[in-house]
């Protein structure tokens, strides 16, 4: 199963029999985890928040006084001092909230720049499989909508549980040192606080769970059908009306879920101000009583009356915050299983770290599989032939997979060109995907200069090798920093050197900006054969050791194929070189091809010695490769 099915899900700590989220103890530990780096601020926002609590139990006192003292003996003296304390508490009380909405907002946005810096840091170094198998708008959707999620859990969530609970527990230890009786009886309505919050809670869980989901794949729509290479296979297949309609019913779900989510909260929240109403009116009740038989002042229920707003309204929220809670803690979830994501590629404990190389490379009986459900760039059924392209599979395999690659072995000397050759799915471009470790051979290894790619970090052997892919990327940027990606100290002159060698100089200097000339989303604004013959200069920038191109002139016209393919010629000079070719003028100079078919070596040798075999070199020479004809 893929990934965006379902198959990678197996440690969710997610209960879909009952369709809410397990908030054990473990998640809250990971959570609170990455709070502990601010714990001095957390210190300070907690007595913030305990000063702001206390501050605010004043005002219902000044009432109390000024009813029951100061306007039965008309001092005059008193009235001013609780006139100014009346302006002085909500002002102190304000300051004191500014501060510990700063510290707060400090301690959230912290962590929340923690997790999702973690997050970027640990997809920057998944495998190409889990891009492959994951929608682009799912990425975008956990980095915007369950890190948002989660940081209105840090940043509002969290301090609204402490403040509710400090209101909470101060302003019942005021009312029971005032009056006990009327105090008992503000609380005799809290079942009616608590009775529907746990079917209420369940609910919610499940809709913000749906609403998460239902988001994900609007942004994922958004993303792919919104692209550039979205809106042009929209355009010219003519499925407009069929797109807008499928964003129709997405768009739909998650407008009903947003409106039932929205109807349950508010018909909860009635009925927890019903309950307060009541609780209200029981206090009144009661106390006129007391008041008529001169038990109590008048002073005093009226401060209780404003007291009940500070009690009930704290009961409100926490009989919510397993609602609230539980349901933040799904972003947090969410999060977590992109962090739980192991790293298939990973450098070793002490890997070796390559300086400089010659260039000698070694497969040795590698063979490679794409999972299952997990389908690479050479797997799926060659056009033409009815064949399966992973290779054959093995008798007795107790996995009953499909090989992409199988008992490949060969070896290159230092500054050899080997030309990969064979029909389409064959596994040429696996092998230019394995040599730079973007996965790793599921059974032999690979060699660099004696070394197996597997003991030597990645980044040292990213340094070692230029590659230019089938699909040339560009970002949506200049011309200049599309270049400057590859070698980012590249002074001018090495820059119009690389674009000279690369015959695109000529052609850039006559953009309207030159060098400072966006290209545009994923370099859409250039032809094909300027995107690839940038994406050549681009690695010539970098001046690596080895090259992988792969199909690398397949865009070009003829004239630009013959500048490219001296240029090329140059820059090979000396390197390492593996080249998937289709042109024969790249065939012809190579110093041994490689004839691949169904994931296996066929045939290998010099382009003679092949087309005198009459195999499947010498029939691919006849048919598919791009040549001039021969006297």
């Amino acid at each position: 199963m893929g990934f965006h099915g379902g198959g990678w899900w197996a440690f969710l700590r997610y209960d879909e029999s009952k369709g809410k989220p397990q908030v054990d103890r473990a998640l809250l530990k990971r959570v609170f985890g990455y709070a502990r780096p601010y714990w001095k601020q957390a210190g300070l926002m907690l007595a913030g928040i305990l000063a702001s609590s206390l501050i605010q139990l004043i005002p219902p006192l000044l009432y109390r006084d000024l009813i029951d003292n100061v306007l039965p003996s008309g001092d005059i003296t008193r009235l001013n001092l609780l006139a100014v304390a009346m302006i002085a508490v909500p002002i102190v009380g304000g300051l004191i909230d500014v501060g510990q909405r700063y510290l707060s907002a400090r301690v959230g946005e912290g962590v929340i720049y923690d997790l999702r810096q973690q997050m970027y840091d640990h997809l920057q170094h998944m495998s190409i499989r889990f891009f492959t198998d994951t929608k682009s708008g799912e990425i975008i959707s956990r980095f915007n909508n369950d890190v948002v999620g989660a940081q209105s859990a840090i940043t509002g969530t969290l301090p609204n549980i402490i403040t509710n609970v400090i209101t909470l527990v101060t302003t019942f230890g005021i009312m029971i040192s005032i009056e006990w009786r009327l105090a008992v009886l503000s609380v005799a309505v809290l079942p009616l606080f608590l009775i529907p919050t746990r079917r209420v809670g369940r609910i919610l869980r499940d809709i913000r769970r749906r609403a998460m989901e239902y988001n994900a794949d609007m942004s994922s729509m958004i993303s792919e059908t919104l692209s550039i290479n979205g809106a042009l296979l929209v355009k010219t297949f003519g499925r407009q009306r069929d797109e807008i309609g499928r964003f129709r019913d997405v768009n739909r779900k998650v407008r009903d879920i947003g409106v039932r989510r929205a109807m349950i909260g508010r018909w909860f929240f009635l009925g927890l101000g019903i309950a307060g109403a009541i609780g209200t009116a029981l206090i009144y009740w009661f106390g006129g009583h007391l008041v008529l038989r001169d038990s109590i002042t008048i002073g005093t229920i009226v401060a209780f009356a404003a007291y009940l707003n500070r009690l009930y309204q704290p009961i409100s929220a926490l009989s919510n915050v397993q609602v609230e809670f539980a349901s933040s803690m799904v972003s947090f979830e969410r999060v977590f299983e992109y962090l739980d994501l192991p790293q298939e590629i990973q450098d070793k404990p002490h890997a070796v770290e390559l300086d400089t190389v010659d260039g000698r490379i070694r497969f040795e009986d590698v063979s490679f599989s794409y999972q299952a459900g997990d389908r690479g760039p050479d797997t799926g059924v060659a056009a033409g032939n009815g064949r399966r392209d992973g290779g054959d599979e093995v008798p007795g395999d107790v996995y009953s997979r499909q090989w992409a690659l199988r008992h490949i072995s060969f070896e290159v000397e230092p500054g050899q060109l080997v030309a990969l050759v064979g029909p389409s799915g064959a596994g040429k471009t696996t092998v230019t995907y394995l040599f730079p470790r973007l996965y790793d051979p599921t059974e032999g290894r690979i060699l660099l200069d004696g070394h197996d790619l597997r003991d030597v970090t990645q980044e040292s052997l990213a340094r070692q090798i230029g590659m230019v892919t089938q699909e040339t990327y560009l970002f949506h940027d200049t011309v200049r920093a599309n270049l400057l990606y590859a070698n980012p100290d590249a002074t001018n002159a090495e820059l119009e050197a690389a674009c000279r060698a690369a015959n695109i100089h000529d052609f850039i200097a006559a953009l309207p900006d030159g060098y400072d000339t966006v290209v545009g989303e994923r370099g859409y604004r250039l032809s094909g054969g300027e995107k690839q013959r940038l994406a050549i200069a681009r690695v010539i920038l970098k001046d690596p050791r080895i090259l992988v191109l792969d199909e690398a002139t397949s865009h070009l016209d003829s004239q630009s194929e013959a500048l490219i393919q001296e240029a090329l010629e140059r820059i090979m000079e000396e390197r390492t070189s593996l080249v998937i070719a289709h042109r024969l003028s790249t065939i012809l100079v190579a110093d041994k091809i490689l004839v691949l078919d169904r994931g296996r070596i066929v045939e290998q040798g010099a382009h003679r010695d092949l087309l005198r075999r009459a195999g499947l070199y010498a029939e691919l020479y006849e048919t598919q490769f791009d040549r001039k004809p021969t006297s």
